[in-house]
Order: C-alpha cells, then structure tokens, then sequence
C-alpha cells in the first residue's frame, strides 16, 4: 500500500500584480511551491508525491529546482483546462491497481501543519474521504437576488481547506464523471459520485497564498 500527494499549481500570478506565476513567487527566501512540497516530505519521506504543472511553466521550474539545490523525489504531470482536469492527469501517474490514500493539496499553501496532513490521511482511510475545515469568525450574510441580504448563522457554515484525501480508487472511480462546472473542488467531485465528505480540524496557517497582501502574511508566519 503507498500514499500519494497531488500537488496542483497552474496559477497565472494575476492577482499578485506580476509576471511570474504565484507559486514560484519567493517568500522566506525560497520559492512558494518549495516549501509545500517539503511541509508533504516531513509528513512522511516515503509519501509520493506528483506535482501538476502547466507544461508552459515546467522549464521554468526545472531551472528554480537547479537554483535552489531542490532535490525531494517527485513526478511530474501536465495541467489540464481545469482543476478538475489536471487532478485527472495526476491520478493518471498512480496505478490503477493502487491502493491508499491519495491527497489532493493547492501548491499555494505552504503553511499546512503536519499534524493536520497526517489526520487527513488517517481519517480518509477509515471514511474514504476527509477534508480540513477551520471555523468562520466573522458574520455572514446571504445576498438576494433583489439587493437585500440577510444574516446567516456562522456556525452552520466551515472554511474548506485542502489536502482533501481519498482512498485511491474512490478518486479514481470519481474523476471518471463528466465534468461539471458544479465541480469546485475535488470533494464536490466525490460527493456527486455518492460518497459522503468527513470533516476534520484544519490550521488556520494553512492560508492560500493569492494576494501581495497574503504574501506578507506568510513572511511573517516564516518569522521566529
């Protein structure tokens, strides 16, 4: 039995106000997609780990990777239209025979714990399917369609975070659907193919880096 990691990153940078994409942005001296690759190596050495590219930006990183010394094993996987398409791919890289746990993870989140990636795994291979979720602390409101909106209570509601982990061949099975523009992440893929989602303790760290505004969080995260 071995695990896996999918680590997808095929962002552009837009919102960052720059020309290199956001995930070889720097931050603390080494390139974002770096240090997310290393939180899944000191996890478990022996995870595998797939990385999903966009092939136009994969000779860019092949060059960050000779820069910076970076040598932790991975596979590497073309992006695909979608998310949904470049998940697609990854799995692609695991055998169909497979089984475990896969993790599907955004390249731009460095700051998972390891406490959270290991009870992502755990409890996806009990339930078959697990994501990390932290509260909402500030007070919603649900718009209408006629420019009124109403308070919704918070405590009915979860951020959603990622590793989503799966057992392998529910992902597989899952992502042989037909895509759907309802798919947002690859849990919804997964609750449309049946199988129902546990819920487990995320870390608020574990931010998605897409703002400068989030770029200065993160630095002051790296801070002693």
């Amino acid at each position: 039995m071995n695990d896996y990691v999918i680590i997808v990153a095929g962002g552009k940078g837009l919102r960052m106000g720059g020309d290199v994409p956001k995930q070889f942005l720097p931050v603390g001296g080494r390139p974002v997609l770096m240090r997310t690759l290393e939180r899944f190596h000191q996890y478990n050495i022996a995870l595998k780990i797939i990385l999903v590219l966009p092939k136009a930006q994969q000779d860019y990183w092949l060059q960050l990777c000779r820069q910076y010394e970076f040598h932790i094993p991975y596979r590497l996987a073309d992006g695909g239209e979608t998310r949904f398409h470049s998940v697609q791919n990854g799995l692609a890289l695991i055998p169909d025979d497979a089984e475990g746990v896969v993790g599907v993870h955004d390249g731009v989140r460095p700051f998972v714990s390891t406490e959270v990636i290991a009870r992502c795994y755990e409890t996806a291979r009990q339930s078959g399917a697990a994501v990390p979720v932290t509260p909402v602390v500030e007070s919603l409101r649900q718009l209408h369609g006629d420019d009124t909106s109403e308070s919704v209570p918070r405590d009915h509601y979860r951020l959603v975070q990622t590793p989503q982990t799966f057992d392998i061949q529910l992902l597989k099975a899952a992502n042989r659907q037909p895509y759907r523009d309802t798919f947002t992440d690859d849990a919804s893929v997964v609750e449309s193919h049946g199988h129902p989602i546990t819920l487990v303790e995320g870390n608020r760290e574990n931010i998605k880096l897409t703002t400068p505004f989030d770029l200065r969080i993160a630095e002051a995260l790296l801070e002693p």
